[in-house]
């Protein structure tokens, strides 16, 4: 896992779209504004930052935009596991 990777991705514009969509898509009513709580989380998942760690290394210039690289089930599963739990419910502390 690379600091600098999850940065860069967290940083790209079209996968921070792809995010927003998936919040949307989710049931968010204002995606945009949440997507602060979502990016780094899923930009860190480790089958997001590897994918995106490998299709750098292989020169793809957009990485956050290719579903190839990284799918929208790879997404949603990441934006999923980062969801807050809900109001007055324990969240399981799991390290990263």
């Amino acid at each position: 896992m690379s600091f600098a990777t999850i940065y860069t991705c967290a940083n790209d514009g079209e996968f921070q779209g792809r995010v927003t969509a998936c919040l949307a898509a989710e049931g968010h009513d204002v995606p945009g504004l949440v997507l602060g709580d979502y990016i780094w989380p899923v930009s860190s998942a480790g089958d997001v930052e590897a994918a995106y760690a490998s299709a750098l290394a292989a020169g793809n210039p957009h990485p956050g935009g290719d579903e190839a690289v990284i799918t929208d089930g790879m997404i949603l599963s990441a934006v999923q596991a980062s969801a807050p739990a809900p109001e007055g419910a324990a969240r399981s502390s799991k390290k990263r």
